[in-house]
């Protein structure tokens, strides 16, 4: 079972106990419980299997939820889950997805309109009936209409954290299968590191393709096998993902990765640069009439075009063809070049661990600072800090910060932006603090003029120096609010507020194209993780893989600089 499949289940109950008039407490607890196993960066099974006091680790995972985790583990399912379908069909639990249905409009819609499924809900919105009823009208009519073509789009995607933990699973299962395998890739936009990812491609250089597609056929997650033959198959796995697999001659390899990773406008590019030079290039390799001159790997393909390698997550064909051809690509940021991470929460507001906790688990990726950033009092729900609990939280950090060696901890905060651009707190407590993350959490439907001067209001105060998650989307869930750009980056640019890219899965926020307008304008980006829990640390990896389809580099992150640099660098202007 993978996180996807666990956190599903416990949403599930969750929805049907609160469609049931069933205990609040237990509903937020359900659905705490799914969100944090769902972002876990490591597989549950394998917390679990290693060390079942572990799970108990997991923010949300009590005792009663730990013994559900190990029922579903060890037989697929959960019988409580089992016995809450029966009362709420799986087709009317599917609307609860769609933003802005939940239980009160779910219950009449149901019984005054006779809806059942997605489809009889289009069908009552596109007749406009569902505005007649009470409590609705003719804007929430629209927002639902709206909600369910994006929930129609985004049905059958995948969150990238997802299809890599699918990715892996498969993986290592066919390389415990048959040990002759040489290579395995994936391929297609979990390669590029698209923030979702509609189907798994994978290839693999074998000696024996016939075991190879039978073990992947026998893979024990597998709901319907597609297609199965000598050297491709299709599958779709219980969770509703299709995975496709492809074994490739290993001369041949580095053709078919190209081809199999896309995107299609890159691979389009290049077949008429090869066209114009009197070659042809598909899967199998770079032809000169009849031919093969190129395609163990990429980097002899690209060569015979004229171009230097090209990484993944560049190929989409906004001009990393051009800078290839004049060696100017980017040296995009890694991993391994976060110096620190600059938004965490911790039990003092909505997180799952201590100051200690966070600060060790940090040191252990080698981090040299951390902010600690707990929520303002504005987010109740999230136990927002309030000016006296906030400075009494500081002192605590400062208290760590003395004892905990090898890395420096920041003060920080993440303020809430009011609706009219002022923040939450005071700027006789803010100015406190070594960090201050301004953020909106509240009235996402301002319009994009007002969105863009709420936003520039809170720069005008001097002890800003972060905008959290700037379009404040949830991906699937919640529409990016529209905000000018272009107008923000500039005034950040004069006055050295930095952009955040928030490294959440759901959110990915900034996303990679105004990644590259920031960086184009000469805005500085922080990537930081907005962790939790010790364990969501790990979802550096996610904003690092977005950053670099962003273009990003070392320079242009200002948490790849060591502390004395980076310090005077988030100084505000």
């Amino acid at each position: 079972m993978e996180n996807r499949d666990i956190a599903r289940i416990f949403n599930e109950i969750a929805d049907i106990l609160e469609i049931t008039g069933g205990n609040p407490y237990k509903v937020r607890a359900y659905s705490r419980a799914a969100r944090n196993i769902e972002d876990l960066s490591k597989r549950i099974e394998d917390i679990c299997r290693e060390d079942k006091k572990a799970l108990r680790e997991i923010p949300g995972v009590g005792e009663a939820i730990a013994k559900k985790i190990e029922e579903i583990i060890k037989t697929g399912k959960l019988k409580k889950h089992q016995q809450l379908l029966k009362k709420v069909p799986p087709e009317l639990l599917e609307l609860m997805q769609i933003t802005g249905i939940g239980p009160r409009h779910l219950k009449l819609l149901k019984e005054k309109l006779g809806v059942k499924n997605t489809a009889d809900l289009e069908i009552v919105c596109k007749q406009h009936r569902v505005q007649d009823l009470e409590g609705f009208g003719e804007k929430t009519e629209k927002k639902i209409l709206d909600a369910l073509g994006d929930f129609k789009h985004s049905k059958g995607r995948m969150k990238l954290d997802q299809a890599k933990e699918y990715a892996t699973s498969i993986i290592q299962y066919l390389k415990e299968q048959d040990k002759n395998i040489n290579t395995v890739e994936t391929a297609g936009s979990l390669r590029r590191g698209l923030e979702t990812i509609g189907d798994l491609d994978i290839l693999v250089a074998s000696k024996d393709s016939k075991k190879v597609m039978d073990s992947f056929v026998s893979y024990p997650e597998v709901k319907t096998i597609l297609s199965k033959g000598n050297t491709k198959s299709s599958i779709i796995l219980k969770s509703g993902f299709q995975v496709d697999l492809r074994d490739i001659k290993k001369q041949k390899l580095g053709s078919a990765l190209i081809y199999f990773t896309g995107s299609k406008a890159h691979n389009i590019h290049i077949r008429k640069i090869a066209k114009a030079d009197g070659l042809k290039i598909n899967e199998y390799g770079v032809f000169r009439r009849k031919k093969n001159i190129a395609s163990k790997t990429e980097e002899d393909v690209y060569k015979t075009v004229g171009l230097k390698y090209i990484l993944p997550e560049l190929r989409e064909d906004r001009g990393e063809i051009e800078a290839a051809s004049k060696d100017k690509l980017p040296n995009v940021i890694e991993l391994k070049d976060i110096k620190g991470d600059l938004h965490m929460h911790t039990r003092a507001s909505d997180g799952a661990h201590t100051i200690a906790d966070m600060v060790i688990a940090a040191s252990q990726k080698n981090y040299e600072y951390v902010a600690i950033t707990e929520h303002s009092k504005g987010l109740k729900i999230a136990g927002g800090l309030n000016e006296k609990e906030l400075a009494r939280h500081i002192k605590k950090i400062d208290k760590e910060d003395k004892k905990i060696k090898g890395i420096r901890i920041l003060k920080g905060i993440e303020v809430d932006i009011k609706d009219n651009g002022k923040l939450d707190l005071s700027d006789s407590i803010l100015k406190e603090l070594d960090i201050v993350i301004a953020a909106i959490h509240t009235k996402f439907n301002m319009n994009k003029t007002e969105m863009t001067e709420r936003i520039l209001k809170a720069f005008d105060n001097k002890y800003v120096n972060i905008l959290a998650h700037p379009t404040g989307r949830l991906i699937g869930k919640r529409k990016p609010y529209e905000i000018d750009f272009e107008k923000i980056f500039k005034v950040a640019k004069k006055r050295n507020i930095m952009m955040e890219l928030n490294c959440f899965p759901n959110r990915l926020d900034l996303k990679d194209i105004h990644c590259k307008m920031a960086k184009d304008i000469g805005v500085k980006i922080i990537i930081s993780t907005d962790a939790h829990s010790k364990q969501q640390l790990n979802n550096m990896e996610y904003g690092v893989i977005t950053a670099r389809r962003g273009w990003l580099e070392d320079a242009d992150v200002l948490n790849t600089f060591k502390f004395n640099k980076f310090i005077k660098g988030i100084k505000r202007t």
